[in-house]
């Protein structure tokens, strides 16, 4: 066995989007130990006019996104005919392809709000294929209890302390697998992962272990290669974000809510947008 280790701490940023949103940031876009993920969002406010502006209408061209609310609910409209709505513990997935407008608003009953969205990138091949979505409820999302860990299995297979966990989304580009990890004080969980594979995690509540120093909530651990990582959680237990996925190692290219492969294809699909090419066709939807 190669065991992994942390080999990179990357802190969250505070910022805002869309109509001023309140949000922890951790982008990704020109970094090799992330790639296929492109950027992390965290939304967490009890305080509704942190997100009550919401995610008005706005283009994608190039990635894939999936939003994961824990709590408080999300609506999602788009230019293809979707609509769909989560709440605490559903999540959402779309894949902008050649291109998608569309909009994520909160609620109307929403007061308090806790999510992420996560951002994945789209190889060469298929920044131009049809755009899809689906929605994922909660009673959908696979999990698994052990005395040591509390695992909900978002996308893709895993397998945490020798106990699989298989996911209900399995459309994530480059195999890519989300997973939210649970641990009570002290305890710690072995993820296992091909050798080849990206392997993050974002800290969003508690802490993590590291050669006895505790790398506190949001903040992403990056692991080095190798098919085993053992995370251990801190004094007050951890809760984690859990991504993985094989690398792409193409350029990206990125302008606001675009990511293609060049500087060309970005100003493409600014022309595309502006002269009204994002225009709706079939209803998307991925049953």
């Amino acid at each position: 066995m190669n065991n992994r280790t942390i080999q990179e701490v990357r802190p969250a940023h505070a910022s805002r989007d869309g109509d001023g949103v309140a949000i922890q940031r951790i982008t990704g876009m020109q970094h090799a130990a992330m790639d296929p993920i492109l950027m992390i969002d965290e939304l967490r406010s009890e305080y509704r006019e942190d997100f009550a502006g919401g995610f008005p209408p706005h283009p994608h061209r190039g990635m894939q996104t999936l939003t994961y609310m824990k709590r408080g609910g999300i609506i999602h409209e788009d230019n293809q005919g979707n609509r769909g709505e989560i709440r605490g513990g559903g999540a959402q997935w779309m894949s902008a392809g050649s291109g998608v407008i569309h909009s994520e608003m909160p609620t109307q009953d929403t007061e308090g709000l806790h999510g992420f969205q996560i951002w994945i990138n789209l190889p060469a091949t298929q920044k131009m294929s049809t755009p899809r979505y689906r929605d994922i409820p909660a009673a959908e999302l696979a999990q698994r209890q052990s005395e040591a860990f509390n695992a909900t299995a978002i996308a893709g297979d895993w397998v945490v302390s020798d106990t699989p966990i298989s996911g209900p989304l399995h459309e994530l580009a480059e195999q890519a697998s989300i997973l939210d990890l649970q641990l009570d004080a002290g305890n710690s969980a072995t993820i296992e992962a091909h050798e080849s594979e990206s392997l993050i995690a974002y800290v969003y509540d508690g802490s993590v272990l590291k050669d006895g120093v505790e790398i506190t909530a949001k903040h992403l651990l990056i692991s080095s290669r190798g098919d085993r990582w053992t995370v251990q959680a801190g004094p007050e237990g951890a809760a984690l974000l859990v991504l993985r996925g094989e690398p792409l190692r193409e350029p990206v290219a990125h302008y606001g809510p675009f990511v293609m492969n060049t500087p060309e294809e970005i100003e493409q699909a600014l022309q595309d947008y502006q002269q009204g090419r994002f225009v709706r066709t079939a209803p998307a939807v991925t049953e």
